[in-house]
């Protein structure tokens, strides 16, 4: 497996779509397995260091970065995380939604896990997008992975369904559960669950 060194410039472009900083909260869950998970939000520390672990499960690529750090995105770490979830069909980049890395970091932290993020599908092209559509696999018109608010992952040493469900619990956005194809879709879109 390739790992992915920061080669990314420090005029990186981050998108912050639709984050206010003051107001981004942690999801946390007491008691994931019980009947009626209720989130317990919290802030996130302002000045704490972010750092974000994924494995690209189609290009074999792996990376750990600090995307957050003395109260501010890294422009060569989110430009990295961005190549590592870049089309990997296209080779196409595109900046990701940085609300994106906290509600993933939010996520690992409930889940108390320290593994990296396997990914199946980050960002995807237009073209790739309406590729996958014409075969019939089942993805949205308008997906939210075309415009880098998407990610489908699963964490390694947590059941799927616990996954899908403190993400759910968070209510950062959409969660979707795909238990066939081994993956939770979590995007920063509007709240909804499938």
């Amino acid at each position: 497996m390739k790992e992915i060194k920061s080669t990314i410039s420090k005029s990186c472009p981050v998108s912050t779509v639709g984050l206010d900083r003051r107001k981004l909260l942690l999801g946390g869950v007491a008691g994931i397995c019980a009947i009626s998970p209720l989130p317990a939000l919290a802030a996130i520390p302002r000045h704490e260091a972010r750092t974000l672990s994924f494995l690209n499960l189609h290009t074999g690529e792996k990376l750990t970065s600090t995307y957050w750090e003395r109260g501010d995105y890294v422009a060569e770490s989110v430009g990295a995380i961005n190549h590592l979830l870049r089309d990997f069909r296209s080779g196409e980049v595109k900046p990701i939604d940085a609300k994106l890395f906290d509600v993933l970091h939010s996520l690992q932290g409930v889940m108390e896990s320290s593994e990296p993020f396997h990914v199946i599908s980050g960002y995807r092209s237009p073209t790739t997008n309406n590729k996958l559509i014409a075969a019939g696999r089942g993805v949205a018109k308008r997906s939210l992975h075309m415009r880098g608010m998407a990610v489908d992952v699963r964490l390694p040493g947590r059941e799927l369904r616990a996954v899908y469900r403190a993400a759910r619990a968070m209510q950062a956005g959409g969660v979707g559960y795909y238990e066939k194809s081994n993956f939770v879709h979590i995007d920063t879109g509007r709240v909804r669950y499938w």
